[in-house]
């Protein structure tokens, strides 16, 4: 990172910032960039750069001309940035909302917009002091990220650019390169679809991101815009939802309790018997994909025997994960010390964060610089780069009094001259659509969604962000209402009285159910699957429970005996990590690569076609043939060797299944 690039744009915002009548090129080429280089051509590319940039930080830079004459014309064109138009309005808001909105910023924090809505929410803080809150005990719901996929579209569709990708159409089985211009992302049962305006046929389209075969291309040289009035929550509840249908599954005779809790009682008829050692049975469902999804990973234990189209589906990703896992091993190796998820510190980056700081600094004096740093989630180091720059800041030919002037003697920092920085940037479309898709994600959600909180503070915020709050209706997120509200109620009370449970649950991986007591610790979500997590008696060890595989729960009439207290994300592992955990080298493809991040890789190492090799450590390698099959095609095993060879074994005895 050049740090005087991040000098240059900084003072060339505070220049345009504190001009009335406006600077002209020659202006700022002298006073601010300092230029005497003769070479106007390279000077007005540096220029037309840096403008771009202010705006994309939510500044408007204003072309002023003198009457009758071109903007072409560098003598008479002036340059300026109103001081209103780019700020943050003043949002006041009560302890209440504070609890709302802190809910709603931390369901991206595992997904993609995260940082965005991490930004918002400190420019929130910025704008005035945050009251003192308590999040409700235990509570933490969360998006589950939905992969590479849905980070690129939903900056193709920020920026404007339409995309290009393969995709598997449901109506035909057919899979097809696909143009479309990203109108908005919405989720809608339980899957992620985009909407747009598909090029190829000169009409709106809706694709479900799992049917994506391939990377998606953003056409950065092309630009499209949006219908005005589009609202893709709208647009998708029009869509409706597949009919119910039945399937044929034979099963092998004492495998799989839980597929045979949700059969029918009675299977109809199939173009043949079951084969030996099978029990047939049927099973309801909507979407092929989802079932074969899931019939996939039980292989040779479960076959799909009707309708062929999901026998099909079944079979298309076990030959894809066939294929995969027996493909040459790429070159690959990882770096000392596992990468930083995030991506490089930029000059924008710098600049972006600095401009957050001052206001914080301005609303929250003396906090010691430790305290800064972590707020802004940068080093001491990172922290006290950005404050040598902004010190060394000012107006064009300026005196020491036109500085900033930011002290952090005995490690506490004040701020006693702003230059008219003291109220934060307005929102980028990023972090208007992260706090407002996550504000109406919190519908439904019990002890939450009831009264008007919800909907003062979103209301308050659609008023703050503007045009860019209208924007956030190209995104839609999922409901999060647990499918079992009396369940969630009861562990929710235990955890907040400290009670202990008593459990009967669905193991699916043992394949039987235990009774089991538990203290538990906290209540999380992907999406609308809901866990809690616990210290587990039975095992002496931590665990996480799926709500929808409790059959049983309540309290056991003693208070929890371990005193834990949850972390601040979602829990680290689904396994308690121990010294013999085994670990296991997979190669992800580009698909699948989010993967690296779900099971929280210890290393990665990047492959030249945009997949990863990653290091997990896993306690049970017994599932993981299971785990390859599921992901059909997106993931396999490279070590060790015999974990490798029996995702191989599970694969071909699967693919027998199905006649090879």
């Amino acid at each position: 990172m050049s740090a005087s690039r991040t000098e240059r744009l900084l003072n060339l915002l505070i220049a345009l910032l504190n001009t009335r009548y406006g600077l002209r090129r020659s202006e700022l080429r002298d006073k601010v960039y300092h230029d005497t280089s003769g070479n106007d051509v390279a000077f007005g590319r540096m220029f037309e750069r840096d403008k771009n940039d202010l705006r994309q930080f939510g500044f408007d830079v204003e072309t002023l001309t003198e009457r009758g004459w071109s903007e072409d014309d560098p003598a008479t064109t002036r340059y300026r940035i109103g001081k209103e138009s780019n700020r943050l309005p003043d949002v006041q808001l009560d302890p209440e909302e504070w609890t709302v909105l802190l809910l709603a910023s931390q369901l991206w924090e595992r997904a993609a917009l995260g940082s965005a809505a991490k930004s918002a929410l400190r420019k929130l803080q910025a704008s005035g002091r945050m009251s003192e809150v308590e999040l409700p005990a235990g509570l933490q719901p969360r998006i589950k990220p939905a992969g590479q996929a849905f980070d690129d579209l939903v900056n193709a569709m920020h920026a404007g650019h339409p995309v290009t990708f393969r995709y598997l159409a449901g109506s035909t089985g057919k899979e097809e390169q696909r143009t479309v211009e990203p109108w908005g992302l919405g989720s809608r049962f339980g899957q992620w679809y985009l909407v747009g305006f598909d090029r190829a046929r000169q009409a709106p389209r809706h694709f479900r991101l799992s049917r994506l075969t391939g990377a998606v291309i953003i056409l950065e040289r092309e630009r499209y815009s949006p219908p005005a009035d589009f609202d893709v929550r709208k647009e998708l509840d029009r869509l409706p939802e597949l009919p119910l249908r039945t399937a044929v599954v034979d099963v092998r005779e004492g495998r799989l309790l839980a597929l045979r809790r949700r059969a029918l009682e009675s299977v109809p008829a199939a173009p043949a018997a079951a084969r030996p050692g099978y029990d047939r049975l049927a099973i309801q469902f909507r979407d092929p994909e989802v079932l074969a999804e899931e019939l996939a990973s039980y292989g040779p234990d479960a076959v799909a025997a009707a309708p062929e189209e999901l026998a099909a589906a079944v079979g298309r990703r076990l030959r894809a994960a066939a294929d995969f896992s027996a493909s040459p091993v790429p070159e690959y190796s990882f770096p000392p010390v596992r990468p930083r998820t995030a991506r490089p510190r930029t000059s924008e980056d710098q600049l972006k964060r600095m401009l957050q700081l001052v206001p914080f600094l301005v609303h929250n004096q003396g906090l010691h610089i430790q305290e800064v740093a972590s707020r802004f989630g940068v080093t001491r180091k990172e922290l006290e780069d950005d404050l040598r720059i902004l010190i060394c800041s000012g107006l064009p030919e300026g005196y020491p009094d036109d500085l900033l002037d930011i002290q952090w003697e005995n490690d506490h920092v004040f701020i006693t001259q702003d230059l008219d920085f003291k109220r934060p940037v307005r929102f980028t479309v990023d972090e208007a659509c992260a706090l407002l898709t996550g504000l109406e994600t919190l519908n439904g959600l019990p002890g939450i969604a009831e009264g008007g909180t919800l909907e003062s503070v979103t209301l308050k915020l659609l008023a703050a962000a503007g045009q860019e709050g209208l924007r956030a209706a190209s995104l839609a997120g999922p409901r999060i209402g647990p499918a079992d509200a009396a369940t969630h109620s009861v562990v929710r009370q235990a955890i907040e009285s400290r009670e202990q449970l008593h459990l009967t649950y669905l193991s699916p991986q043992r394949d039987k159910v235990t009774e089991r007591d538990v203290d538990p610790i906290r209540l999380y979500s992907l999406d609308n699957t809901w866990y809690f997590e616990a210290y587990c008696h039975l095992v002496q060890g931590l665990r996480n429970f799926r709500l929808d595989r409790i059959e049983d729960v309540r309290p056991n009439g003693r208070l929890a005996s371990v005193d834990i207290t949850p972390g601040t994300g979602v829990p680290v592992k689904l396994f308690t990590p121990n010294d013999d955990d085994t670990t296991v080298i997979l190669q992800l493809t580009r698909q699948g690569r989010g993967l690296a991040d779900d099971y929280y890789a210890e290393r990665t190492a990047e492959l030249p076609d945009g997949g990863l090799v990653a290091e997990v450590r896993f306690g049970n390698t017994a599932w993981l043939p299971m785990f390859v099959a599921q992901h059909g095609g997106a993931a396999r095993i490279i070590a060790p060797a015999e974990v490798a060879g029996a995702a191989q074994d599970w694969l071909d005895a699967s693919l027998a299944s199905y006649g090879g």
